[in-house]
């Protein structure tokens, strides 16, 4: 009979989504008999609910980043089981997912998998009360663990480094529960791309460094400043700046006439992002979880800005002490900081190649191969 899969995340910024996409392809393709179904919790809850949880993230991350740092370090603690804070929080997230709650005991799953701790937490209350039997699994997105993960009862957890599974296992995780596959992303990436075919697809010459800006799905961030800050190089550069969902950013880019050395393209959303990433030499970019680890599948260096204090800041530590990434403190000094790095090819390269040593493109069928045989 048919396995029926069911594939939980929260749209709480874009990567706890791309990841879910992730893990709901490989399933299909892994097994393309099974009934699989990726949903976003938060549509099932009320929009005073769905807004705090979720847009309230993306305003905090714009303009009291700092905030989530500190939210982040303070969750990170160890609680008393009978910690009322803990308590407050899961009856609210509870009450406020009732249709996640019916769904999860009418439906007949057999395995769920999570991209974010939020389903997590419902299905472990709902487990312990006997209320639901199905096997669960959660899957990290950042590349170090965090407590908020860990919601036991649950039959298997998945994370994206070793140092991230000894953490879980420090909570009191089994570790024989634990699989380091690294992070799901979409299998795009697990494709190799030849580059000169995403040159000429991208209107890209290549006669020159090619830097690519993110922005994340939203285009969160100072966007602006960094791409002013990347035309102010004297070296010619191709650029190209992918401003996500924000067409408002993305217009005002596009109206800023560029210095003559440079050739600038300026895009808005694109599912297209692992050609133009094949294609760059340089990503800029904050170090989410998913973005970094599609930058490592395509084998390019990273300069890592703004990242968000807590998970994003435990990423840049990753990846820059596996010499894949270089990291801008101050935007003040961000075109002199690529301007060094630029003029020297062969330290390009030494990002390159230590990216494509840490890099797991095939994460997402990984993990899909432990979701199925926790179904059977």
């Amino acid at each position: 009979m048919p396995k029926k899969i069911l594939v939980l995340s929260a749209s709480v910024g874009a990567g706890h989504m791309r990841a879910a996409q992730g893990v709901e392809l490989a399933l299909k393709e892994v097994a393309p008999d099974a009934e699989v179904k990726n949903l976003d919790v938060l549509t099932l809850t009320n929009a005073p609910f769905r807004k705090i949880y979720g847009e309230a993230y993306l305003d905090i991350v714009n303009k009291a980043p700092h905030v989530l740092g500190f939210f982040y370090d303070m969750m990170d603690r160890p609680r008393r089981a009978d910690s009322k804070r803990d308590f407050l929080r899961r009856a609210v997230e509870k009450l406020n997912l009732t249709k996640l709650c019916d769904l999860l005991q009418c439906d007949d799953w057999d395995a769920i998998v999570n991209t974010h701790f939020l389903p997590a937490e419902i299905i472990s209350m709902l487990r312990k009360k006997r209320k639901v039997h199905t096997p669960q699994m959660t899957v990290t997105t950042d590349f170090e663990t965090h407590r908020l993960w860990i919601n036991q009862p649950c039959d298997r957890y998945t994370t994206a480094t070793d140092e991230g599974a000894a953490y879980l296992a420090h909570w009191g995780v089994p570790r024989e529960t634990i699989d380091v596959t690294g992070i799901p992303i979409h299998l795009a990436f697990a494709k190799q791309h030849d580059r000169a075919a995403c040159l000429k697809k991208h209107n890209l010459r290549g006669d020159r460094p090619i830097v690519l800006q993110l922005a994340g799905g939203f285009g969160v961030g100072p966007i602006q400043r960094i791409f002013e800050s990347i035309l102010s190089i004297e070296q010619p550069l191709e650029v190209v700046v992918v401003a996500g969902k924000n067409e408002r950013v993305r217009k005002q880019l596009d109206s800023i006439d560029p210095p003559k050395q440079h050739r600038v393209k300026v895009i808005g959303f694109t599912t297209e992002i692992h050609e133009l990433m094949t294609a760059a030499d340089l990503v800029v970019t904050k170090p989410g979880g998913l973005t970094s680890s599609e930058v490592l599948a395509c084998g390019a260096a990273m300069a890592i800005v703004n990242p968000i204090p807590g998970q994003e800041s435990r990423n840049s530590d990753y990846l820059l002490e596996n010499g894949a990434a270089i990291k801008i403190n101050n935007l003040g000094t961000l075109a002199f900081r690529l301007s060094q790095l630029l003029a020297k090819p062969d330290d390009v390269s030494r990002l390159k190649q230590n990216a494509r040593r840490i890099a797991k493109p095939r994460a997402a069928f990984d993990v899909a191969k432990i979701a199925l045989g926790l179904a059977r």
